[in-house]
């Protein structure tokens, strides 16, 4: 079970719960992702509220490794939500929420 004090959330992603937390390492990992010098940079960027498809699999495979699952983007890139593109939407919405606060379910 997702604890929201130490920024887990839980997703239904391939038609089971899944936990996901965004880590400092995971944090540290998208940094790398996307080319931001701090964390300050990282959540500015994720506050403009525009994400590709490839942002929300790059976030959603942090999440779930920082959570301690082994798996890839590509895995990631294949997995199903029972909402569509909307409910990855949610997903990556109620997980930045959690990390950086304000936001998210």
């Amino acid at each position: 079970m997702a604890n929201r004090h130490r920024g887990e959330i839980e997703a239904e992603l391939d038609g089971r719960p899944h936990v996901l937390c965004l880590t400092l390492g995971a944090l540290a990992e998208l940094e790398s992702a996307f080319g931001a010098e701090d964390l300050s940079a990282l959540a500015a960027r994720f506050g403009e509220g525009r994400l590709s498809a490839r942002d929300a699999i790059r976030i959603l495979g942090a999440g779930l490794r920082g959570a301690g699952a082994v798996i890839d983007d590509h895995q990631v890139a294949a997995m199903r939500t029972p909402h569509g593109a909307a409910g990855f939407a949610a997903i990556v919405s109620e997980l930045l929420g959690a990390t950086f606060g304000g936001g998210g379910g």
